[in-house]
């Protein structure tokens, strides 16, 4: 077995060859294809270019990038050179670019457009940088000294003598850091997590043991490759010799979806939450006996689904109206996904256990889980034959996760991380005699199935010393139609307050309902009887929580927290200190 990523790629190619590695749509909607030959062509290119400009074993080069072919290309390159790829989100600003390069003193950064390369430039003088190699931009754009195409330092590796490359990757070993990446910062400063080939590998020997993905697979990549969740399962699916079709822009994922129709698709909770609001939109607008169809083969999906997670056989009375099911309901669901979807691993925040039956009883297997980029990913996630929507699902085989006695999840195996870059404080504290103490709040159920229950730094005390779950709570709240989005207050304070994005759509229909008049947004959320009926929902939603649980007063806002206004990070979690400055003077406010 191939104990580096890059020899790895360079054992696959001699078995695929012709084989498509992957694709995607250029701006003109044209599908473009690339087999393993031009991939490995490729990355030889990559690494001889940079072995032509002096880059030496370990030295740290960046990814400040959309998802797109050329994104894979550079990232193994890099590793094929025995160099340390460190990946950006396409979204960073100048202070979180600035401070990862002069932190890993990077001379070479790979950028996505010449936006990017224009905001990169403008920090070589202050930083390390001296090289910025353009993916994509207009053929007639002249570039300022230090910034080159894709093109042009391509050429470079194909007039360069491959045989310095060759011999690097001859020497490789799979203790090399393979590479960094930066925690996305919801709160702190951010943290270079070193993970290195044997990580990685043992990633997808541990996936190999639960998941069943195919060479004749085409997953669709629409997270970040910038995350260790879709990076890692970009490589696995190299690792697999499955087909991997890169999505530039994550807002088109539905409509792209029903072009290429994935077997496979990494997610985050949120994708499910938009999907739902979506069906239930559609489903407001029916008739009653159309409501009443979808309603019944809902619950025959769910009768399925609860046969199907416990591995026990379907009787032959729910085979006979499943069929029926998927023509009135089932197949029409699966259509939003592309129509061909076998699973779609999702993880990243908490989902419900009500999301995950909606889509589980409408025969879409969510596979849920639980990981952290400093476990190389997935730590925890549902077996195909057996699995319980009250949990994030089953440990992976040969990791070890324990419960500390402070109910923190401590974590051990060969996919955890090797510490933080130029941190040894964090590392000693987060990292001891190999067991990675993940600072996340869980349980082990039967079965040896984990639950992740919140951020421990998260969890809230009231000024009456009374502790409160954020996530808990949000997740309940989250789960009403006419709840976008939430953010619970309650830190040294002496009740439980929140701060409440409306789903607008919903939040006009019951006005329209009312006969309430506003004449903007402002003027509906602030209306006396749109907050009597928030009240009373609250009410509603809060009558099994403890008392001193409950949101005892609120605030509705217009703007939806998002990663423009950076109020969510670029896998889709609040920034809850970003979002607790930004509205200090309404928080304030519901206290007084």
């Amino acid at each position: 077995m191939k104990q580096h990523i890059a020899e790895m790629v360079r054992h696959n190619t001699k078995n695929y060859g012709e084989k498509i590695v992957f694709q995607e749509f250029t701006d003109s909607e044209t599908l473009l294809k690339w087999t393993w030959d031009e991939f490995l062509r490729d990355i030889n290119k990559v690494a001889a270019a940079l072995y032509h400009w002096g880059i030496k074993e370990q030295d740290n080069i960046g990814i400040f990038s959309q998802n797109m072919h050329q994104w894979l290309i550079a990232d193994v390159g890099i590793m094929a050179l025995r160099a340390v790829s460190v990946p950006f989100y396409s979204t960073s600003t100048a202070a979180q670019l600035s401070y990862i390069i002069n932190e890993t003193e990077m001379e070479v950064l790979f950028v996505g457009n010449m936006e990017q390369a224009i905001l990169a430039y403008s920090l070589m003088s202050a930083t390390s940088l001296r090289k910025i190699v353009v993916f994509t931009h207009p053929k007639e754009e002249k570039f300022a000294d230090g910034i080159i195409s894709w093109t042009d330092f391509l050429n470079i590796g194909q007039t360069e003598d491959f045989e310095g490359v060759d011999q690097r990757l001859n020497e490789a070993k799979a203790e090399d850091l393979a590479t960094i990446i930066y925690t996305s910062g919801t709160t702190g400063e951010p943290k270079g997590v070193m993970l290195d080939h044997q990580n990685f590998m043992s990633t997808f020997i541990l996936h190999d043991k639960r998941l069943s993905v195919y060479e004749s697979d085409l997953s669709l990549a629409f997270l970040p490759l910038s995350h260790i969740f879709e990076r890692s399962w970009s490589l696995y699916m190299l690792y697999k010799g499955a087909t991997n079709h890169f999505l530039k822009n994550p807002r088109k994922v539905v409509e792209e979806m029903q072009k290429v129709h994935p077997q496979l698709m990494c997610t985050v909770p949120r994708f499910f939450e938009k999907t739902r609001e979506g069906i239930q939109k559609e489903y407001d607008q029916w008739p009653i006996y159309k409501k009443g169809g979808f309603n019944w083969a809902m619950k025959i999906g769910e009768k399925r689904a609860n046969y199907v997670r416990k591995a026990k056989a379907l009787p032959l009375t729910i085979k006979w109206r499943l069929a029926l099911a998927e023509k009135l309901v089932f197949k029409t669901i699966a259509q939003i996904f592309g129509g061909k979807v076998r699973y779609m691993p999702c993880a990243g925040a908490a989902m419900s256990p009500q999301a995950l039956t909606f889509f589980h009883s409408a025969g879409i297997f969510v596979n849920y889980g639980y990981g952290a980029t400093e476990t190389t990913a997935t730590v925890s996630c549902f077996r195909e034959d057996k699995y319980d929507f009250n949990s994030s699902g089953t440990v992976m085989p040969g990791l070890d996760v324990q419960i500390s006695d402070k109910g923190e999840i401590l974590i051990s195996g060969p996919t955890v991380f090797k510490g933080y870059y130029k941190k040894p404080e964090e590392t000693a504290k987060h990292l001891q005699n190999g067991c990675f103490h993940s600072g996340d709040k869980g349980l082990i159920l039967e079965n040896n199935q984990l639950l992740m229950t919140d951020r421990i730094k998260d969890l809230m005390k009231t000024s009456v010393g009374k502790y409160i779950s954020p996530q808990k709570l949000e997740l309940l709240m989250t789960g009403s139609k006419y709840i976008e989005q939430i953010v619970i207050i309650a830190e040294g304070r002496k009740f439980v307050s929140a701060l409440i994005v409306p789903s607008v759509e919903h939040l006009r229909a019951f006005a329209e309902s009312q006969q309430i008049k506003a004449h903007d947004l402002a003027a509906l959320i602030n209306h006396t009887d749109v907050r009597k009926m928030m009240e009373e929902l609250l009410a509603e939603l809060q009558k099994d929580l403890l008392p001193h649980e409950w949101v005892k007063n609120f605030t509705l806002i217009a703007e939806p927290f998002s990663i423009e206004n950076k109020m969510m990070t670029n896998t889709l979690k609040v920034r809850r200190s970003v979002v607790l400055e930004s509205y200090k003077k309404e928080i304030d406010a519901l206290y007084q």
